[in-house]
């Protein structure tokens, strides 16, 4: 779902519903318990009666927005409530950005110190200051670049993409061809066949020399006007090289939290407990690429990466919410900061944490290169 699509559901919530679904979603995440109507009455001053709170509750359950574990209970955010609330009804603690930021100024004030140590001192201070697993991508140095890109016609429907890295390394990826592109008999396929190499050599002009996270910062959205009509299809393109790169990454990650998490009500039952254990230390290269991921929506006035619940790819996340953001070698992205946490996260504290750790990170690896 878009960021525009979301602002255009909130459009459809009047004034009432939009500060009852607030103060429900503030109430649980304080409490982790249901809310309903009477504890709204009494702790927020709605001034209307218990009858009108229980009502709109219930319209915001019917809408999706939120949902009762059992019969007769109180309501939850659902992770579509949890999704409204943050891109358009919260508020970012801009104090939480300011405190982070001195903490890390004044605990790394050594004239001299190794990077990778700061990083992990950050890692600990983030996990501290949230209570949720904070993970810190270090650096990439180095990354894998792309050197050459080919499509070559597989059949009417399907061509590959060879992608070539600086290393030598080679991928193919499948891929397929839309029906704006000449297909069926042998003239359209001699068609097919010109207009991929056309769309070769522009890929080259456009990705030669690039990274992954590189990549991130790409907007084909004003694309060359003798290129419009493949838009889609070049979008799509890079967003199948764009994971096709995140698994070719090798990187390290510091962690640090997870004794704090876990003291969450959320994980409680041994099965959550496990898997999510499993992913931070036995399969981080599934972690990894969603932590690198493009950032999809702007927040307090800043790109980050969020995703909450189901909107997780990982079965193990579906529990948690995690939030990331890049920092910067100069304006070139090298590594994230991320926080995970249950979806019953405080988002006002948390987002500008990341953002305000990665801004430092930024700063701290201009001032020592």
């Amino acid at each position: 779902m878009t960021s525009q699509t979301i602002m255009n559901v909130t459009a459809l919530l009047n004034q009432r519903h939009q500060d009852i679904l607030r103060a429900t979603v503030r109430h649980y995440i304080a409490t982790a318990e249901p809310v309903g109507s009477k504890t709204l009455v009494t702790e927020y001053d709605f001034s209307v009666s218990s009858a009108t709170i229980r009502n709109t509750l219930g319209k915001l359950e019917k809408a999706g927005f939120l949902y009762q574990p059992y019969t007769s209970a109180g309501r939850i955010p659902s992770d579509f409530g949890y999704r409204i609330y943050v891109d358009n009804l919260m508020t970012p603690n801009k104090k939480r950005a300011k405190q982070i930021k001195q903490n890390l100024s004044q605990q790394l004030k050594q004239k001299t110190y190794n990077f990778e140590t700061a990083l992990q001192r950050a890692t600990q201070i983030l996990a501290n200051l949230s209570g949720y697993i904070a993970l810190i991508t270090l650096p990439q140095t180095s990354p894998n670049q792309l050197r050459h890109l080919q499509l070559i016609p597989i059949s009417s429907k399907q061509a590959m993409l060879l992608v070539v890295t600086d290393s030598y390394q080679t991928q193919s990826i499948v891929v397929d061809i839309p029906t704006t592109l000449g297909r069926d008999n042998e003239e359209n396929q001699e068609c097919l066949e010109e207009e991929l190499h056309i769309l070769s050599n522009f890929l080259n002009s456009q990705l030669k020399g690039k990274s992954l996270l590189e990549l991130s910062q790409l907007d084909w959205e004003k694309i060359d006007q003798d290129f419009i009509n493949y838009a889609d299809f070049l979008k799509s393109l890079l967003k199948q090289l764009k994971t096709y790169l995140k698994t070719s990454v090798s990187t390290q990650m510091m962690i640090h939290g997870v004794s704090e998490v876990l003291r969450q009500p959320e994980f409680s039952q041994l099965q959550q407990v496990q898997m999510l254990l499993h992913l931070l230390e036995e399969e981080q290269e599934k972690l990894l690429p969603l932590i690198l991921d493009i950032p999809e929506f702007e927040l307090s006035n800043r790109r980050v990466t969020l995703k909450i619940g189901t909107e997780n790819p990982l079965e193990s996340m579906r529990p948690c919410s995690l939030i990331s953001a890049t920092y910067c070698q100069g304006n070139i992205p090298v590594g994230s900061v991320g926080l995970i946490g249950p979806t019953r996260m405080l988002y006002e504290n948390t987002i500008p944490l990341v953002e305000s750790t990665a801004d430092y990170l930024s700063e701290a690896l201009g001032a020592i290169n």
